[in-house]
């Protein structure tokens, strides 16, 4: 309608045929390579757009790679803690386990130690009962035999019996075998007795002395039974022994005793045991440090002055004994001693110079100390033997001995020996030592000693 009113269609229709021919054509022809360049700038652009495209692609292709390699570390790192966790937790059970099992051990070793507590509890239980019956039973014999040996622990005479077990062995078992031996009494019988008591360090004068005595008893007495000689054979020892049987004396006050002899002979612990005993009887006690000469010996008398908690004297080792003794005589008077004990520098018996020194100890004594009563003890070694007579002899040629201590009886078998020393030398035996403790020094008694020694 419109294209009617208007003439529209009409007009441009005949526009169109009035256009000629050949300008359509060659304004197709333009329009075509219009088109045609059109197109290859869209290809080109297009193939533009498609290599930037493709580069933006590959970048976003390996950036996607990288996400997804990172996604892959991640999630195996994951899968590693995963594991792990798993491994830990499967640990940790069997360290649960473990810990079970060992507490139910140690529940089971706690039972079973108990048992063992309980057991060994009613096995002491029983043994203390079985120990208290056993007792129960025996406490009377107990009592018995003790209040039978408390008297022997404190008999002097049951330590001097066992201070010369060796000495009777050496001497009394002896004859006893020589007697059993005969059925009578003959020279023979009497030549074995000598043997005996010559081997027993009785010495040969004595053991003559003794021999002869023997034979007038057994002819006066018309002796023959080998068994009765063992009893004369008692009397005539005991005789000789029993002369001039004096004990050593310090009821006087005061009392010096002067101890000499030669080293080892025990004269230090002699000392040290007088000192106790006169201490224990509650007399006041000095002692003097005069050996000065032999190395320690003023330290070893310190300490039994410190042990039986009395007083001593001392000088400096190498020191002169003169000195020692004339201060310890002041150190009496000042202090109201009872008794001064002194020691001596050790002698030997065979130099006579050295004993010659000791006279001038004597000397001092005698001057200063006037008032007191005077004991000079020569100590002897009785395991020595025969060297105890020469020692008593030289010694009793250089000073007044009134007196022999015989130490370490208890160490020899040879115990005649005192015979020898009491019947040669014609000095009183007044101390034996039969053993260590304080006890076994003792007052001989020649009853006593032949009494232990035939026993």
């Amino acid at each position: 309608m419109f294209k009617k009113l208007f003439g529209f269609g009409k007009k441009k229709k005949e526009e169109i045929q009035e256009e000629p021919v050949e300008e359509l054509e060659v304004k197709e022809t333009e329009e075509d390579s219009q088109n045609v360049e059109d197109s290859k700038e869209e290809v080109k652009s297009d193939l533009e757009n498609d290599e930037d495209n493709s580069e933006y692609d590959s970048q976003k292709e390996q950036e996607e790679v990288e996400i997804l390699e990172e996604d892959e570390i991640e999630s195996n790192k994951i899968e590693e803690t995963k594991n792990e966790e798993a491994v830990s937790q499967e640990i940790l059970e069997e360290q649960i386990e473990t810990k079970e099992e060992a507490k139910e051990e140690i529940a089971e070793i706690e039972e079973i130690k108990a048992e063992d507590i309980e057991k060994a509890q009613d096995i002491e239980t029983q043994e203390k009962q079985d120990e208290i019956e056993e007792s129960e039973d025996t406490v009377e014999n107990q009592i018995d035999d003790e209040v039978e040996e408390k008297p022997k622990k404190v008999s002097l005479f049951d330590r001097l019996k066992q201070g010369l077990t060796k000495a009777k062995q050496g001497i009394t078992d002896r004859i006893d075998e020589v007697l059993k031996a005969y059925t009578k009494v003959d020279e023979e019988l009497l030549e074995d007795l000598e043997e005996v008591l010559i081997t027993a360090d009785v010495g040969v004068n004595t053991t003559m002395d003794i021999i002869e005595k023997l034979e007038d008893v057994i002819r006066t007495k018309k002796i023959t039974d080998p068994q009765d000689v063992r009893e004369e054979l008692k009397l005539i020892i005991e005789d000789i022994l029993s002369k001039d049987d004096t004990k050593l004396d310090v009821s006087h006050s005061p009392t010096i005793i002067l101890m000499v002899g030669v080293n080892g002979v025990g004269k230090t612990t002699t000392i040290g045991k007088l000192a106790h005993r006169y201490k224990s009887e509650g007399k006041k006690v000095l002692l003097a440090a005069g050996d000065t000469f032999r190395a320690a010996a003023i330290d070893q008398l310190e300490v039994w002055a410190n042990r039986c908690n009395v007083d001593i004297i001392k000088h400096q080792e190498g020191a002169d004994p003169g000195a020692v003794i004339f201060d310890a005589i002041k150190a009496s008077k000042a202090r109201g001693v009872d008794v001064l004990i002194c020691d001596t520098a050790g002698r030997l018996h065979n130099k006579s110079n050295l004993m010659n020194e000791l006279g001038k100890v004597f000397k001092i004594v005698d001057r200063e100390y006037p008032e007191a009563k005077k004991e000079v003890l020569l100590v002897v070694d009785a395991t020595t033997g025969q060297n105890a007579v020469s020692q008593a002899k030289s010694f009793k040629e250089v000073c007044d001995i009134t007196g022999l201590a015989l130490t370490k009886l208890d160490g020899t078998a040879k115990g005649g020996v005192i015979l020898a020393v009491k019947s040669e030398v014609d000095v009183p035996v007044k101390l034996i030592g039969v053993g260590e403790k304080m006890e076994d020094l003792q007052d001989f008694d020649s009853k006593s000693f032949v009494d232990a020694l035939f026993s």
